[in-house]
């Protein structure tokens, strides 16, 4: 099974705490993912529930041609000073998703780093529509997470 590497940095002016404060809360992947997306949450959290690991979330997205799918991801490591936490998905769109966030303090905010490890399914298949269309795709959600994540907060 052929995996996919990618990785975004972006430096924004808040604390470590506030970022991870907004990060770490499931409800908040809906106001940084593209609205096109059919994107959400279908598990019971709140805006005050504590992230923490093995807990799972549930999601209806529609990644591809406005086709619907479940998606549930297990977050599976939690830093305890928080530098990073990991998402995984447990079943969805892809073969494998493995997601590690990233959180460094910085002079003058916190610097995050994404780093997505992904395969696709259907062998060939998927390795084409990887070329074609996924990787693009995936590039899109997270040029939207930044330009949202500028928005909100600004920009070092």
């Amino acid at each position: 099974m052929k995996t996919y590497t990618l990785k975004w940095e972006q430096s924004i002016p808040i604390t470590l705490e506030e970022a991870w404060d907004f990060f770490s809360s499931p409800i908040n992947l809906a106001k940084i993912t593209p609205g096109g997306m059919g994107f959400k949450i279908t598990s019971d959290y709140t805006e005050q529930t504590q992230m923490y690991e093995g807990m799972l979330i549930t999601y209806k997205i529609a990644p591809l041609f406005g086709i619907k799918m479940n998606w549930m991801t297990e977050i599976t490591h939690i830093h305890p000073q928080k530098e990073y936490f990991i998402d995984e998905q447990r079943f969805g769109p892809y073969a494998m998703w493995h997601h590690e966030h990233h959180f460094k303090p910085i002079k003058g905010g916190t610097k995050m780093t994404d780093i997505l490890t992904y395969a696709i399914p259907y062998g060939a298949v998927g390795t084409l529509a990887n070329r074609l269309l996924v990787q693009k795709k995936v590039k899109h959600i997270f040029s939207y997470r930044e330009k949202a994540i500028t928005e909100r907060f600004g920009k070092l």
